[in-house]
């Protein structure tokens, strides 16, 4: 059987949901070891992480049925929601790319002045106080101000790691949002293949 045949594409496509699926799993391990060892508070953050996770599982789940039954109702659900997801997911990791300096720096101080939770985690987490200048009337977890030292502000160093984080994060999506067209490219040549075992007169 060649390559372009159906069990090729049968097992590509498997595979491919295998792939997510551990993804989607790694996903959700990630929030709850975070939340196990303290390093994560924000209910909003271990959400969203949480949240993806299990559409990714579901999105696999779909995919790996649709492929293995050969259902045509479930393959073409599962391409849309696919090529969905790579249009979203295209355009985030093109922003995340190209971001300059003060973008980032502005969407930093967004997401701080925004989640307390999350703003905790990092000053505990990166011995920092404030994001650019510290109000001694609020409160900071970091252990400078337990030990009673000056302690710096948070922006400069979220900074030295925004660029970093922002470029792994687009390159992660990019190399998924290609698996994803890749799926759908599967999938849309695995709907119109015959199943060489079935009753060729019969409709798929």
């Amino acid at each position: 059987m060649v390559c372009g045949g159906f069990a090729c594409s049968k097992n590509c496509l498997c595979a491919l949901n295998l792939l997510y699926t551990l993804v989607s799993l790694l996903l959700i391990g990630i929030a709850a070891w975070g939340i196990g060892f303290g390093l994560i508070s924000s209910l909003r953050v271990v959400g969203v992480v949480i949240a993806v996770g299990i559409f990714l599982f579901l999105i696999a789940l779909v995919g790996l049925i649709g492929a293995v039954k050969h259902h045509q109702v479930l393959l073409f659900f599962y391409m849309i929601i696919l090529l969905l997801v790579f249009i979203v997911q295209f355009s985030v990791s093109c922003a995340c790319l190209a971001l300059n300096q003060e973008q980032q720096s502005q969407l930093l101080e967004v997401g701080w002045n925004n989640t307390a939770s999350a703003r905790n985690d990092i000053q505990r987490n990166l011995d920092c106080c404030g994001f650019r200048s510290f109000n001694p009337n609020d409160t900071c977890l970091a252990s400078c101000v337990k030990d009673g030292h000056l302690c710096p502000p948070c922006a400069p160093i979220i900074g030295r790691y925004a660029g970093e984080v922002l470029r792994f994060v687009g390159g992660i999506g990019l190399f998924f949002s290609f698996t994803e067209i890749l799926g759908v490219w599967l999938t849309y040549r695995y709907r119109n293949q015959k199943d060489p075992r079935a009753n060729p007169s019969a409709f798929l």
